[in-house]
């Protein structure tokens, strides 16, 4: 095992050199996937709706495939070496996509066939994904653990998550600005090319780290007695249908080892908002027989929380989607007929938002919590991503409300849709307040479900809060689908016309700040049977 150069206040040297990594690879996936919906309408010629719902697909099973993974990762293989593994699946999936590109632009391809190239290679980078990130962040937190400094791991460990999603946001602008204005000016070819270059480069960067790195042994278990357990758990929540009052408790009274090992005692409330993360670490003292029990136990008490976030992760999907092509029916240039802003690149205000919100949440937002909270975090974790969830219904509130202000000007126009009078900057404040919500939320889920499971889970942890924008992109997807054949047969049309005068996103985004209120008030009730 490598040992981590660290100093006594700051992260190690391997963990920053992963938080690098992490944002070369953002910018190679955001490079691709924020302007994917305008390649797929205006180069491929799909139908708004569905490449609309063809990105939400993609992107579930991007957001899912961790889960299987992390799962591999923790119990056969090593986190090293999957990363290893799924930079290089990630690279051919790249270089796949580049050259069906190239092609496209340059010789006559049956539009079956290409489409079929396309989303080939686009799930060939699905599959990298499910095996780089979850790993790659939990080997990132792994590199600071010390058994002997179990306070100052929790405080790394919180600094660590805060600066790896300021470096992974980082990359993301540059993703989302430079290569949104390369791809619609220099051509897809290019646009493409750059990220996979960036991409090996991010491989290699990692590489020349493995002196460094902390390489933890992963204890292998049982699949079998995994699912036999699962099964086991659920079965025995069904006998309990009405939970005890005051708390959501453990489904069944076993041996004090197994409750031991999250952290609790027979009559503790399952679920505690300051659950430290040094408790799950004692998974070292169960056997091997009772590990897959333990595991599954830490697992399914999340799953309240998880489901309670799915209609923020919906709303997720809007600025890479409905966002960007209400960016294209607006005025877009800057100086009269100067430099045409790329609808895809107002996505950098979320990004943005967040460079600036994450290094001033510690020094500003935090003391200021506190004085009103009198908590040492500011607000606890569950507190945070209520806050979050919150300004992503602000956020749907005022997209609604410009987009009937776009159509109102549409209206008195006569019909023009493009250019409209109206600039694209009235999109700015729905942009940053996702941005603004996302270091809330996101960054309190990344937390909660890595510091909520087993020290040999942890890869499973990270995949459990991706999974959620998994299962939240089909969501999305079926949402679209349902919502447009219920309004394509009445007299109004579909709300997802893929004429910007006809369609109606501003009734969708009232739709999702109306599903967002109830998982919102949902999750507050939810979280008064978790106690500090």
């Amino acid at each position: 095992m490598a040992a981590a150069a660290t100093d006594s206040g700051g992260l190690s040297k391997s963990c920053i050199l992963i938080i690098v990594v992490a944002s070369v690879e953002r910018f190679a996936f955001k490079g691709v996937v924020s302007n994917l919906v305008t390649y797929l309408t205006d180069v491929v010629k799909l139908s708004t709706s569905s490449a609309a719902k063809n990105v939400n697909t993609w992107c579930g099973v991007t957001y899912m495939l961790p889960l299987v993974g992390a799962f591999l990762a923790d119990s056969y293989w090593d986190r090293y070496s999957t990363i290893l593994a799924s930079s290089l699946l990630y690279i051919l999936g790249l270089v796949s996509l580049t050259i069906w590109a190239m092609l496209w632009a340059f010789t006559p391809i049956s539009k079956t066939i290409f489409a079929a190239a396309l989303f080939s290679s686009l799930y060939l980078i699905s599959m990298a994904q499910g095996g780089y990130n979850p790993c790659l962040q939990a080997f990132g937190a792994e590199q600071l653990e010390r058994e002997d400094q179990e306070e100052m791991n929790s405080e790394k460990k919180s600094k660590f998550f805060q600066w790896w999603y300021f470096g992974i946001c980082t990359g993301s602008l540059m993703g989302v600005t430079l290569m949104s204005y390369i791809q619609d000016n220099c051509g897809w070819g290019w646009g493409f090319a750059i990220p996979t270059i960036g991409m090996a480069m991010s491989a290699i960067c990692f590489s020349s780290g493995t002196p460094l790195y902390v390489r933890k042994k992963i204890t292998k278990v049982r699949d079998q007695t995994i699912i036999e357990e699962t099964l086991r758990s659920f079965k025995e929540a069904l006998k309990k249908v009405v939970p005890a009052p005051g708390a959501i408790r453990l489904p069944s009274q076993r041996c004090d080892e197994e409750v031991a090992e999250l952290g609790q005692l027979d009559n503790t409330p399952l679920m505690k908002d300051d659950f430290p993360m040094s408790v799950s670490d004692s998974a070292a003292s169960t056997t091997e027989d009772e590990e897959p029990r333990v595991d599954v136990r830490a697992i399914v008490k999340l799953l309240p929380v998880w489901a309670m976030l799915l209609t923020f992760a919906v709303i997720f999907q809007q600025p890479a989607t409905f966002f960007t092509k209400q960016g294209t029916a607006m005025r877009r240039n800057i100086g009269g007929d100067g430099f045409m802003i790329p609808p895809a690149t107002l996505q950098s205000a979320i990004t943005l938002s967040i460079i600036i919100l994450v290094p001033l949440y510690d020094h500003a937002v935090v003391p200021a919590f506190r004085l009103l909270t009198g908590n040492e975090k500011g607000i606890t974790v569950l507190q945070r991503i209520a806050v979050g969830m919150f300004l992503s219904v602000l956020a749907m509130v005022v997209a609604a409300l410009v987009e009937a202000k776009r159509l109102g000007v549409v209206r008195r126009s006569a019909g023009v849709v493009v250019p409209s009078p109206l600039s694209i900057f009235w999109l700015l404040p729905q942009y940053i307040l996702l941005g603004v919500s996302d270091v809330f939320t996101v960054v309190g889920m990344q937390e909660f479900f890595y510091s909520r499971v087993p020290t040999r889970m942890r890869s499973v942890g990270i995949a459990m809060y991706s999974s959620v924008f998994g299962v939240g992109s089909f969501l999305s997807a079926i949402l679209i689908t349902v919502i447009e054949m219920v309004t394509s047969s009445s007299d109004g049309g579909s709300w997802f016309s893929d004429d910007m005068g006809e369609a109606r996103l501003d009734k969708y985004y009232w739709l999702l700040a109306l599903s967002g209120s109830i998982s919102l008030m949902s999750f507050i009730a939810l979280s008064r049977h978790y106690t500090d």
